[in-house]
């Protein structure tokens, strides 16, 4: 099983800090339940999601860093993923970390809080509701006259880099790792 190997590898890290918001919800919420029949095994599970963040949550709430010394001189909006929002509680950490990129220019996003309509096997399962969802998603990306959309999930991004590409927008999808780490 996954879980176990991840279990088995992280285990004994003092914290684990991941690029993805869905991620990390995974092993804190759902880890646990993977593991409910083993009284053990739940318990191990639970202490690796307490040690197990977001990237920017990590940043922000353990390390206390908003300024990684990033640079980008760009518009950016920021689309907050729903596990990240809702299952991880991350509302202004991403936030925070993009305020103090210097030169970049932080535009707010219509309907922030929406979801993109990727959600896994939701995209597949409910294509079409997805693709509207996206759809509106993309709207208010271009709507915003930004040069970028960022996320803290790949899989957000990923569903709405496509439909960017597919659209021909200007726009570019760029992970809130990639505009930390820019120079």
């Amino acid at each position: 099983m996954l879980a176990q190997r991840f279990l088995d590898i992280f285990g004994a890290e003092e914290q684990i800090v991941t690029p993805s918001g869905s991620c990390a919800a995974m092993v804190r919420e759902w880890y646990p339940q993977l593991f409910r029949d083993s009284p053990e095994g739940a318990h191990r599970a639970r202490a690796v999601g307490h040690r197990t963040f977001e990237l920017s949550e990590f940043l922000v709430r353990v390390l206390a860093r908003t300024d990684v010394g990033a640079r980008l001189p760009a518009s950016v909006v920021y689309h907050p993923s729903c596990h990240g929002l809702r299952g991880l509680g991350l509302r202004d950490e991403p936030l925070r970390l993009l305020a103090a990129v210097r030169d970049l220019r932080l535009i707010p996003l219509s309907g922030a809080e929406e979801c993109c309509g990727f959600g896994g096997l939701f995209a597949v399962k409910f294509s079409a509701l997805s693709g509207a969802m996206l759809a509106t998603k993309l709207d208010a990306i271009e709507a915003s006259g930004a040069e970028f959309v960022t996320a803290t999930d790949a899989s957000c991004l990923m569903h709405i880099a496509g439909g960017l590409a597919k659209r021909g927008s200007r726009v570019r999808a760029m992970h809130l790792a990639e505009v930390l780490a820019s120079a």
